[in-house]
């Protein structure tokens, strides 16, 4: 698997969205519940298919632009807002990063990497052992580390901060049980991590949006960082703060919400 991505890592990017377009429509016509529980999620949040049906493709976008992400030559990126983190990093407290599942989330922490330097990144690793192999190493690039979602990732993050370093987190990711708190999201009770809350009440961090804008025909990404402007209170109530603050960066671009993940399953047992 990982020789087939270094050769995908190959193609150009415009093909790679291309292909990526046929298998998202695949996917969300050959499962039924994909399907279903995309349109639910578009539904809940105000949007029809018709609205979002762009999304499909999207989808299949993020999965087919992996090997050039991981393993093939930095792709373009622009920025909008990066005035936000050097006036974050001038505090030198440290960033907290937040981005939903949007357009593409991998090319906001590389492109922090490349340009202002270490940044630590929270994920759950996968399950199966081939794939946890590539993914681990996958994103073994310069100034990029990563934590896994265990108290172990919590302590790595912590300490990064309190270098005055950045951390980067999904925040619309499901955590483990123990690790959340129930919260609206577009209406609708979901389990939402309370980790963000926790990391700037502890080390005085600066709390930032950001997501990656898919740009058209392949030419690359605009990075945009929003400002966190809600109060933030401690513990469970950070929760739907964080929701609010995701609701709002998924209505400027819903054509690149990843709306068939799992948003409101339940959680898994905690480590």
């Amino acid at each position: 698997m990982k020789t087939l991505f270094h050769l995908l890592a190959r193609v150009p990017l415009p093909l790679l969205h291309a292909i990526g377009v046929v298998l998202g429509w695949l996917s969300f016509l050959a499962s039924p519940t994909y399907r279903r529980r995309f349109v639910d999620n578009a539904l809940q949040a105000g949007h029809t298919l018709r609205q979002i049906r762009g999304s499909v493709g999207e989808s299949g976008k993020l999965l087919a632009e992996l090997p050039r992400l991981w393993f093939g030559a930095p792709v373009r990126l622009e920025w909008d807002g990066a005035q936000l983190i050097d006036a974050a990093r001038q505090r030198g407290r440290g960033i907290v990063f937040l981005t939903p599942h949007l357009g593409c989330f991998e090319a906001t922490a590389q492109g922090y990497a490349a340009l202002y330097g270490r940044i630590t990144v929270l994920y759950r690793p996968a399950r199966k052992s081939w794939l946890r192999e590539l993914v681990d190493t996958s994103r073994e690039r310069p100034n990029l580390v990563t934590a896994p979602t265990t108290l172990a990732g919590v302590k790595q993050m912590l300490k990064a901060l309190k270098a005055g370093e950045a951390v980067g987190l999904l925040p619309d990711q499901v955590p483990p049980a123990g690790l959340g708190a129930w919260a609206p999201f577009f209406g609708r009770d979901a389990y939402t991590m309370t980790l963000p809350g926790r990391l700037a009440h502890q080390t005085g961090a600066t709390l930032l949006l950001a997501w990656g804008e898919r740009l058209g025909w392949g030419r690359g990404y605009t990075i945009h960082l929003r400002p966190w402007t809600a109060a933030l209170p401690e513990g469970p109530g950070a929760a739907a703060s964080i929701n609010a603050a995701m609701e709002a960066l998924i209505r400027e671009c819903p054509q690149q919400y990843l709306w068939g993940y799992a948003r409101y399953k339940a959680p898994g047992p905690g480590r």
